[in-house]
């Protein structure tokens, strides 16, 4: 029986309206209420909302999930879908899925993330700019993208075009970071990943790219790293890096001590977290699906965050389990672990996850007709055209799955269960073995009822460690795969969960709780004469400090009659947490090894990789990340990455971090750094071409300077200048001049001097009033508020005052509320600011600039 798509909802509803439904469905979790409407609600390009609640977004996918499996034997029913979705219990499809399933308004992808590259060695100019143009494409359609620099010839190897010689890998960093930074993706960014081999000659400055230029704010990057680099680090010493790659006849060798680039990996990643380390011959070794390497299917980077690794033009969907929702008799002494019901659900979950690969491929039809029906050029049109047949045919030959967890940490402290301990190790251990061996079993049964994966070859697989694992574990199921083949070329990973968790109102993935209690501020109305004030701000605001409870700690208070209204004080609630299975579980208290080792003996059991984070005091030395690391290697992890608290700003802290008593109301050093990252950003001052330079320390802005774009010296700053380094001088007098200092396209540094006289004499004073006010720790939205409320006469000038306010816009964090704005389109005043723009909480409407 032909089952008929469902039609495309018409009623709409006010934000306020979703709101109110969404915030009684999370039972009062704004955050979780507004994060669900802003990301994964129903809606169009004008804004429009057609669902209230996730009650209405769970029946739409289930109706789509049903329409697919109505085409194969054994079909579950629509209402079988909707029980395993509600709630967010059981089974949670993450990110692209859950906002595009049944979505007839979007044209975008169902795929999380994608890799993409070129074959072979390819690193002409044309090959280069080709990864740039699909990396825009994929991003355009909600997906995250990873690749691979490793084919891109060294510094200064020999070109047969003007340059004479590559300028190398880095300058293409920058550009592949300034697309991903250009690309918006309803409520977010794209997200992209830079990969390199370590064997590669400019490892050591893609290493540093991020540290000493204040670059590629727009990507992750993690570093390939060999077996052989290793126990060269292991043994003290040397390693040979070459071009090509792992090449036995390469162009250009280069040896170095192993450990002095090792050190300097530990040292960047101890300072900022970043690069990311990919074991790269543990990820090849353990993968199956690069038994079909020659096939297309050799793995050659990773989605952004690390938990996918994939060949050329593959992309992958990700779906959630969450592990909480198999616990019994939760925070009891008789609490226990249903199995039963999660084999069950993780056959289902597999199940799902096939049927939405098909949809999928409706996807990408839509897009290619898209592509069709545009009016450009099909020259214009080849690449991005080119890019969805590629994917499509991975997708329909491989049909690769990504079935992960959530509320790992929540799973074992309501079993009463230390996370990190060996129990905890076990156990977690002996969950992710069942959920391996029943999703593969899942997959032979749906390759007995709709077919194998169009390469699969089970001589090809038989050596493969993880597949041996599995026949070691069930060798009935082995012979039934040899027998019937699978439906998926893999299926397994363990995804960071983001803003699922905040919907799931648990912990994320495989992580454990960030904090069990935090403290919140909510501003006292001056006219309300019996509020508590906790707090009063540099700008004289009152605030009220309320704690909030992470849900599950809230509900080990309940079932242990706890009263979780009371006003507690700091000393009552460390007695409480230590009380609790929480206490020295939380990711700054558990033992760092033991977490490198849990993801360890995990990851034997997961076929593509696990995203955590080993989560680090700010005191801790660099020596103690790279024993981390090289523990990490040896347990078998596929990749990790490490977080020292405090080496990126804007990050939680605990209730005990106060300001203390006659400190300075600045969040910025008291004396102005030497150098400072600068921001670059346009605007049209009447029929001029301006220029902000906005000085930035720890992502926060401290300093603006303004200036044509071409003044009558004829300055021109490239269109591509997204950032660089504002650097305090003196000139012949010895007077202090600020210069600006950035790149060009073939890496020479260019200087322009005297920010402060030779861009703008005329908007000095006003420019110095607002680098007062941000180094003062005024916040940014007051800021803005300040520079809207100049009052200036000359019209170019009033221009300049929008274009600077503009530019700082983009620094207020998202959900501020935005004070004496008024809504376009409703008149509402209700106007929060996201992403730099202005939404509108009632109508939905944004308004940018």
């Amino acid at each position: 029986m032909k089952v008929e798509a469902p039609k495309t909802p018409t009623q709409t509803y006010s934000q306020e309206e979703a709101f109110q439904k969404s915030l009684t469905y999370f039972k009062g979790d704004e955050l979780a209420a507004r994060v669900w409407i802003n990301k994964y609600a129903l809606k169009d390009s004008d804004g429009n909302l057609y669902e209230l609640s996730p009650q209405d977004m769970h029946v739409r996918i289930a109706k789509e999930i049903a329409r697919i499996e109505s085409k194969y034997p054994n079909p579950m029913s629509e209402e079988e879908v909707l029980g395993l979705l509600e709630d967010f219990k059981y089974i949670v499809p993450q990110g692209s899925p859950m906002a595009g399933i049944g979505n007839k308004y979007q044209i975008a992808s169902l795929s999380n993330c994608f890799v993409i590259g070129n074959g072979g060695m390819s690193d002409s100019y044309g090959s280069i700019m080709k990864v740039d143009q699909e990396q825009v494409q994929l991003m355009k359609r909600r997906g995250g993208v990873g690749h691979d620099l490793s084919h891109i010839r060294p510094k200064g190897s020999p070109v047969k075009n003007s340059a004479l010689t590559s300028t190398g890998l880095v300058p293409f960093m920058e550009r592949y970071s300034n697309s991903t930074r250009e690309v918006a993706q309803d409520g977010r960014r794209g997200a992209l990943m830079l990969s390199v081999s370590i064997n590669h000659p400019d490892a050591e400055d893609f290493i540093d790219a991020k540290m000493t230029q204040g670059k590629v704010t727009g990507a992750n990057v993690s570093v390939r790293i060999d077996d052989d680099f290793m126990k060269a680090v292991k043994d003290n010493k040397s390693y040979t890096q070459k071009f090509p790659i792992h090449s036995d006849n390469p162009k250009y060798t280069k040896e170095l001590e192993a450990n002095r680039l090792w050190n300097k990996i530990v040292h960047n990643a101890w300072k900022s977290a970043e690069p990311g380390i990919l074991f790269w011959d543990t990820i090849i070794k353990e993968s199956v699906p690069d038994s079909y390497a020659d096939l297309g299917y050799e793995t050659v980077s990773t989605n952004p965050c690390g938990e996918i690794p994939l060949c050329p033009y593959d992309s992958c969907r990700l779906l959630a389990i969450n592990l909480l929702s198999y616990v019994e008799n939760p925070f009891k002494k008789e609490a226990s672990f249903n199995f039963d019901l999660f084999k069950k659900h993780v056959a289902a979950a597999q199940r799902i996850m096939d049927d939405i690969i098909d949809l999928e491929l409706e996807k990408i039809d839509d897009i290619l007709a898209k592509i069709d029906a545009d009016p450009e050029s099909e020259e214009i049109k080849g690449v991005e055209k080119n890019l969805w047949l590629q994917i499509r045919k991975k997708a329909y030959e491989g049909r690769r799955t990504g079935i992960g967890i959530t509320a790992e940490g929540d799973m074992l402290a309501a079993l009463g269960i230390s996370y990190g301990s060996k129990e905890g190790i076990d156990f977690s251990v002996e969950v992710h073995k069942t959920l391996a061996i029943e999703a593969y079993r899942a997959s032979v049964y749906a390759a007995k009822e709709r077919g194998a994966f169009s390469v699969y070859d089970s001589e090809r697989e038989k050596d493969n460690p993880f597949i041996q694992r599995l026949r070691e574990a069930d060798e009935k199921l082995y012979f039934e795969m040899m027998e019937y083949g699978r439906r998926n070329i893999a299926l397994l990973t363990i995804a960071p969960t983001g803003t699922t968790s905040l919907m799931t109102q648990t912990t994320s993935g495989i992580e454990p709780v960030f904090l069990p209690v935090y403290k919140r501020r909510r501003k006292v109305n001056p006219n309300d004469k019996e509020a508590r004030v906790d707090f009063v701000d540099e700008t004289g605001d009152s605030w009220e400090e309320y704690v909030v409870f992470h849900h599950r700690f809230k509900e080990w208070m309940q079932i242990n009659g706890y009263d979780t209204d009371k006003n507690y004080t700091q000393k009552e609630l460390d007695k409480l947490v230590k009380k609790s299975p929480y206490y020295k579980a939380t990711s700054n208290d558990i033992d760092w090894v033991s977490k490198v080792t849990m993801q360890g003996a995990v990851q034997k059991w997961v076929d593509h990789s696990i995203s955590v984070t080993v989560n680090l005091p700010n005191d801790v030395t660099e020596e103690l990340v790279g024993q981390l690391y090289l523990k990490a290697w040896e347990v078998g992890c596929k990749g990790v990455t490490v977080y020292r608290d405090g080496s990126r700003s804007g990050v939680l802290i605990s209730n005990e971090e106060k300001k203390e008593e006659g400190s300075t109301s600045s969040i910025f050093p008291t004396k102005r750094p030497a150098i400072l990252e600068a921001d670059v950003v346009r605007f049209q001052n009447n029929k001029e071409k301006w220029i902000a330079f906005i000085g930035i320390i720890d992502g926060k802005p401290y300093e603006i300077f303004t200036g044509l774009a071409d003044d009558e010296d004829g300055i021109l700053i490239p269109r591509w200048v997204n950032e660089g380094l504002i650097i305090k001088n003196k000139d012949d007098e010895g007077n202090s001049r600020y210069d600006f200092q950035y790149e060009n396209q073939r890496g020479y540094k260019t200087t322009i001097e005297g920010l402060s006289h030779k861009f703008d004499p005329e908007f000095w004073n006003y420019a110095k009033l607002i680098s007062s006010t941000l180094r003062h720790g005024m916040p940014i939205e007051k800021a803005v508020d300040l520079i809207n409320s100049l009052q200036l006469d000359n019209e170019s000038i009033n221009t300049w005052k929008n274009g600077v306010a503009r530019a700082l816009k983009r620094y207020v964090a998202d959900g501020t509320k935005a004070k004496g704005q008024t809504c376009a389109n409703c008149d509402s005043t209700n106007l929060i600011y996201q992403e730099g723009c202005l939404t509108c909480t009632d109508c939905g409407s944004s308004k940018c600039g």
